[in-house]
């Protein structure tokens, strides 16, 4: 069979895996703080014998584009949008420390800062834990300050956020959303990156050109499944020319 099918076929699953980042993006281009998923592709010569015309296009290590998205003003005193780059550090689920952008904080039943999906939001002392009934308010610098009700003159400073700038190249984003470094230990504290409150970073995904992404795959997928059918049409001719020259 005619080596050209299996390339096709190689083909046709890459564009599918770009499909499904694709929608990954687009059902995503409202997410608070969301960094839209990126797919490398590299060549991989097909090896055998004959001559080296053929090569698969096999997926590469995915990233993530890191483009700030466009911060807009809540009001919100837990609302925090990092100025620039940087990331907020949190407590995975599985209890590693991880990293986002995503700065909607709310308090827990027991006064952990924690994040919209329930992770606990680290401090440069670990996790920061506010005073039931408080108004919180976040400086630039990251500081979280707690006013009481009815001592309004008395501002306490309850912790810090942890604020890192890693180098862009040294982090990869997981299945969860959450950012990591490549090494697998914890970013160091970083004084330079600040944070606005009362506002959230929005997508860096844009929509239209997700569309526009989702529409153009969709054709090459198109484009792929017609070199399968041909090949398999070429192996039909083949095969009956054969037979009527053995007959």
């Amino acid at each position: 069979m005619d080596r050209s099918i299996y390339l096709a076929m190689a083909g046709a699953q890459q564009l599918l895996e770009q499909q499904a980042v694709a929608a990954h993006n687009l059902s995503n281009a409202s997410t608070t703080g969301y960094k839209a998923e990126t797919t490398t592709f590299r060549v991989a010569p097909v090896t055998g014998p004959g001559q080296p015309t053929r090569a698969y296009a096999l997926e590469s290590t995915p990233g993530a584009d890191l483009t700030a998205g466009t911060v807009q003003t809540t009001g919100r005193d837990l609302d925090v949008a990092i100025e620039g780059p940087g990331f907020f550090a949190v407590e995975a689920t599985d209890g590693s420390e991880a990293y986002t952008r995503a700065g909607s904080f709310d308090v827990s039943p027991d006064g952990q800062l924690i994040t919209r999906t329930g992770l606990t939001v680290l401090g440069e002392g670990g996790p920061i834990v506010v005073p039931p009934d408080s108004r919180i308010q976040v400086g630039r610098d990251g500081t979280v300050s707690a006013t009481t009700p009815g001592q309004s003159a008395t501002v306490n400073v309850v912790g810090r956020l942890k604020l890192v700038n890693p180098d862009a190249a040294a982090v990869q984003k997981g299945g969860d959303g959450l950012f990591r470094l490549r090494s697998g230990q914890p970013a160091d504290a970083d004084d330079s990156v600040s944070v606005t409150a009362g506002a959230l970073e929005s997508s860096n995904v844009n929509a239209v050109a997700a569309m526009v992404d989702m529409i153009n795959l969709a054709r090459n997928f198109e484009m792929q499944m017609k070199l399968i059918s041909t090949a398999d049409g070429n192996e039909q001719h083949a095969n009956q020319l054969l037979s009527a020259s053995g007959a």
